[in-house]
Order: structure tokens, then C-alpha cells, then sequence
């Protein structure tokens, strides 16, 4: 059967944290044989496709995300065969399987680096960033881990210091070398001939850094650096040379090259200064990558007015990029919670949120537990495990509140399989858990299921244009055409009702509360959506 090349364009990826989804042995970590027995969830709740976070053999530092073998499942989460398992049961249930490859570093603990480590004349001795110390012995320039610190470590063995954007424990790989490029091409194309579809791309414009390692300059007065808290020391920096470099292009066009002989998609991840150009730069045409995500949406900032300048920002420099849209994921709070401030019950607010992400133009990405309307647990510092977390608190509590395993129903374990999980279940998650809501008509699950069956009804919704509405202090606004059909999409994230006149032949399609027009009037009561079908002039 013929694959669809372009099913990614509008479709709905569904994200597992597989820590945290379903334990089948009782060890309290999540696993894969876990992730296919929940597949059904998934595939019922009118998903698409499934984003794996990492489950490769790893010491665990960075929670996968510092991997010591490419090519092999880490024993806490299960085997190959087991992965097989899960890739055959999704293609059953007509889900699209995606992986994290995390190329940019790996772990302290790969045989790459003991080697590259180990000498500076061995078959590897480049395959990682390695600079000599300026004359005072301090690191090469200014360059800052976003977890913390400078960016560079020093090594005795080799007597230089070697480059990490995130922990000591993972070191960065020298892309500027054609030897690692091949290396990770043979890891993406070990998996994708286990069958899958595609690849999330964890941080994908780290890979090449400056090769004169210049020093970055500070921000302009008033700005920082997308995707991290203010509070980081990284806001700090106008990130010029420590990533996004031209160069990283031409690897970008060798993957792409890789995946499209398999039929298979990629999703970057882009943390940068200057989002929306960047990743219009990275998803430019047809040799570069299908879509990527940025962090704008990510952030605590959710006043209609900022909202509205993201989207305008979007339409002003992203061109014809394909964004793959989220507000939430493993890396921040759940939506729920970090937008609070907008005000409105946590259920209003998850609904109206479902309007928005599923509004936007192109594919979206949800979070496990999103679904559900979960806001975010609360985690004290001595149950922290997020290594991010620990250097930062209490300014910036970490990534674990949104890492908290998923409830399947309200028994003492929550059904995840173990009452002693790696992080604790949160009790509000246990009371609004998949078997509480599921079969209620009014529930948050029953209503992400309803907006992901109608939205595939609505040819306005599947690569129409997109028409920003105007600037307001509660209104967020923006049209939706194609095909015939004119969709007005209004969200009402103000303190107050407004009451919108409906033009003559439009109706109401779908409320975030049920309501319907009064005559030619809608009413918005704070915290609502609407999607409001304008007659077409023929």
C-alpha cells in the first residue's frame, strides 16, 4: 500500500514521557510494552500519530536525554522486540510512530566519547567539540549551558576543555566533522528500518556551533533568549555562535534525504533568539525539515495582546513554514496552570485552550494528560529528580510537576502499575483520571474527542489561509478559509462578557460552553471560544 506523503501536514501527534504513562512490572517507571497496551487510548481519542520521549540506554541523568546507545532500548523500558511490539500495534490501530533522536550530545558514558576522552591522536579524537583553555586557564570564551554555568568542562585526561549546552555529563558531538554526521544518519536509519515514520529532533539547531568558537554578545536591553525562565543566566546571552550555524543546514538536508526515502517525517525542536526566522530557515522547501516547533506558546506570558503579537510575529517571518503547534510538553508546565492567570475554572480554561491549539494552521502536538484538563502537580524540592530543577530553585521549579505519571483511573496507583512510581502521583490527576471522564458527555476527554473528529470535518482548518484579527486587551481573533468555507475563530481570554454580532448567514458551530447565538448576537463569557461559520459570497 502506498504511504501518503503528506499525512504530517495537518495531523494531530499525540506525546508519551514513557517514564510516566503506563508501568507494565511494577518497578514504578513507565515502559514500552506499558505505551502499547494504552495505544487504544490514543487511537479512540482521535490522535494520529505518537511522539516517543527518549527510552534508549542511557545512565539516566538527563531522563534519556543523554544517551550511551543509540541503537538499543534501555532495560528499565523494555527490549527491541518489545519497541517492534509497539510500532506492529500502532500501525494496527492506524497510528504513525515517532521517535526522539537526541543527536546533538549524547552521554558522558558512549563509547564515543571514552575514546574521543581518551587521547587526542585516536580514530575519535574529534568527534566532540575539544578547546584549549585561554592562557589563564579559564574556557575558551563565554559560551553558557542552558542548564547552568559555562558551557565548557574541563577534562585532565586530554587537558582541554570540551563543550556541553546542557549537563558536564553531555557532551556535545563535532557535526563539523563528516565522520559523526554518517554515524547519526546509520542511527536514524537503524530505526527507520524498524518501521518508523519519523523523528522529533531534540534541540536540532545545536548542532554545529561557531568553529572560531567566537564569544556571544548580551541581549539588547529588554530582550532574552526564547525557551528558558528568565531567571537563567542563558536569557542573558544574544546566541550567535553557540548554535544555529549555516553550516548545520547542510546535515539538515543529508537527514531529510534519509527520511524521505523511507516516506518518514521529521519534527525539529528550535530554541533560539530569533524563533519564527529560524524556523523558517530550517523548514525552507522541500529538502530541509517537515515542521518544527518553537517556544513562544511555551512561555508563562498569555495576555491576548502577547498572544496575538506571537501570531503576528508568525505571520510576519515564519513564511511558509509548517509550525507544529503545542502548548504544552515535558520541558514546561502544563498549560493549565501556567496560563492561570487568564482566569476561568481549570476546565474552561482546558477547553478553550483545545480551541486554540486546534485552531492554528498545520500539525499540533499534545501532551499526555492534556486531554484530560490536568493542570500541573506540585512537587517539593526534597521529590525532585529534574537535575534543571536543582540549580535553579525555588526561581524556576523544574520540568518533574509536568513529568508526573498519567492516572488511569482513581485506585491507589492511579492504574500506572506501581504505588511507589519514580515521581508521585498527584491526587487531582487520580480524581480527574481517564475513568472518570471517560463516558461523561461533559468531561474534558469527551471534549478533546469531539473537537479532533469535528476538526477533521473542516476544510477551513486543513491548510486554509490564516487571517489575524486585530489587537485587543480580551479578544484573541483570527480567520480560518478554504475550500468554501469561512471560519471565525474568537476566544474571549478577558475578565468580562462580550457580546458579538453575528454578520448575516453566519452561525455558530461549536462553543467552548454549549451556548448558542441569541438572534444575531453571540455571547463570549470570560474564558470562551467560538468557531463561528461566515456565509461565502459566491
Amino acid at each position: 500500500m502506498q504511504k501518503n506523503q503528506h499525512w504530517w501536514q495537518n495531523t494531530v501527534i499525540y506525546q508519551i514521557y514513557p517514564r510516566s504513562y503506563q508501568d507494565s512490572n511494577g518497578d514504578g517507571i513507565g515502559d514500552l510494552p506499558g505505551i502499547t497496551r494504552r495505544l487504544p487510548h490514543i487511537a479512540q481519542l482521535g490522535a494520529e500519530a505518537i511522539w516517543i520521549s527518549p527510552f534508549f540506554t542511557s545512565p539516566m541523568a538527563d531522563f534519556g536525554y543523554d544517551v550511551s546507545d543509540y541503537c538499543n532500548v534501555d532495560p528499565m523500558f523494555g527490549t527491541l522486540d518489545d519497541f517492534s511490539a509497539l510500532v506492529g500495534r500502532a500501525h494496527e490501530l492506524g497510528l504513525k510512530v515517532l521517535i526522539d533522536l537526541v543527536l546533538s550530545h549524547t552521554s558522558d558514558q558512549h563509547p564515543w566519547f571514552a575514546e574521543s576522552r581518551a587521547s587526542r591522536d585516536n580514530a575519535r579524537a574529534d568527534w566532540y567539540v575539544w578547546a584549549d583553555p585561554r592562557a589563564d586557564g579559564t574556557p575558551p570564551n563565554n559560551w553558557l549551558s542552558i542548564f547552568g554555568g559555562s558551557a565548557w568542562q574541563w577534562d585532565a585526561r586530554r587537558g582541554q576543555y570540551y563543550l556541553h549546552n546542557f549537563l558536564t555529563s553531555q557532551p556535545d558531538l563535532n557535526f563539523h566533522q563528516q565522520a559523526v554526521q554518517d554515524a547519526v544518519l546509520d542511527v536514524a536509519r537503524f530505526w527507520l528500518q524498524l518501521g518508523v515514520d519519523g523523528f522529533r529532533l531534540d534541540t536540532v539547531n545545536f548542532y554545529t556551533h561557531d568553529a572560531q568558537l567566537r564569544d556571544n554578545p548580551p541581549q539588547p536591553a529588554g530582550s532574552y533568549a526564547g525557551g528558558v525562565p528568565r531567571s537563567n543566566p542563558y536569557a542573558f546571552q544574544r546566541h550567535l555562535y553557540d548554535k544555529t550555524q549555516p553550516e548545520n543546514l547542510a546535515f539538515i538536508r543529508r537527514l531529510r534525504q534519509l527520511c524521505d526515502a523511507f516516506g518518514a517525517i521529521t519534527v525539529g525542536e528550535i530554541g533560539d533568539d530569533l524563533q519564527y526566522q529560524t524556523l523558517r530557515d530550517y523548514t525552507a522547501g522541500d529538502e530541509l525539515l517537515h515542521m518544527a516547533y518553537v517556544f513562544t506558546l511555551l512561555t508563562d506570558e498569555c495576555h491576548p495582546r502577547y498572544l496575538h503579537r506571537v501570531l503576528q510575529e508568525y505571520v510576519a517571518e515564519a513564511g511558509n513554514a509548517t509550525v507544529c503547534w503545542a502548548l504544552s510538553n515535558h520541558d514546561n508546565i502544563r498549560v493549565v496552570s501556567r496560563w492561570a492567570a487568564l482566569g476561568g475554572s481549570e476546565a474552561a480554561r482546558a477547553r478553550v485552550f483545545a480551541m486554540l491549539l486546534l485552531a492554528l494552521p498545520g500539525p499540533v502536538c499534545l501532551y499526555q494528560g492534556e486531554e484530560l484538563g490536568w493542570p500541573e502537580a506540585e512537587i517539593s524540592y526534597e521529590q525532585l529528580q529534574d537535575p534543571y530543577a536543582k540549580v535553579l530553585w525555588p526561581e524556576f521549579k523544574g520540568r518533574d510537576g509536568c513529568r508526573t505519571p498519567m492516572a488511569w483511573d482513581s485506585s491507589a496507583d492511579g492504574g500506572f502499575g506501581s504505588t511507589q512510581p519514580w515521581l508521585p502521583l498527584w491526587p487531582a490527576h487520580r480524581s480527574a483520571a481517564v475513568a472518570q471522564q471517560a463516558g461523561q458527555a461533559d468531561s474534558t476527554l469527551a471534549f478533546w474527542q469531539l473537537l479532533l473528529a469535528w476538526r477533521r470535518a473542516q476544510p477551513a482548518l486543513h491548510g486554509g489561509d490564516f487571517v489575524l484579527g486585530a489587537a485587543d486587551d480580551s479578544l484573541l481573533r483570527f480567520g480560518r478559509r478554504a475550500d468554501g468555507q469561512q471560519l471565525q475563530c474568537v476566544f474571549n481570554l478577558g475578565s468580562t462578557a462580550a457580546n458579538l454580532p453575528l454578520p448575516a448567514g453566519a452561525s455558530v458551530l461549536l462553543h467552548s460552553d454549549g451556548s448558542q447565538a441569541a438572534g444575531n448576537v453571540i455571547e463570549l463569557a470570560p474564558m470562551s471560544a467560538a468557531f463561528i461559520q461566515l456565509a461565502v459570497e459566491g
